[in-house]
């Protein structure tokens, strides 16, 4: 499986998440536990609806999201922020 990444992923992360160690060392910790297994508890994998319908969204914290999209056998990466700015 491979991550792909949308640039609003990456322009989001730079304004949101690199600018809080805390948050970036906790982004760096979940990445693994999705990659190993997206459905684990810890990180409350949804399915998204609404405008967002066919998107998936995973737990940082208790409010950062990271939304993302099945491609084929790929992940790509859309958006991250908390659950006001994905959402």
């Amino acid at each position: 499986m491979i991550i792909r990444y949308h640039k609003r992923f990456f322009k989001h992360f730079k304004q949101r998440i690199v600018s809080n160690l805390s948050l970036d060392r906790k982004y760096t910790k979940r990445l693994p536990l999705f990659l190993s297994d997206p459905k684990q508890a810890l990180l409350n994998d949804h399915a998204l609806h609404g405008d967002l319908e066919g998107y998936r969204s995973f737990s940082v914290t208790g409010d950062i999201r990271v939304v993302y999209r099945y491609e084929d056998e790929n992940i790509k990466f859309y958006d991250i922020g908390t659950h006001n700015q994905v959402y």
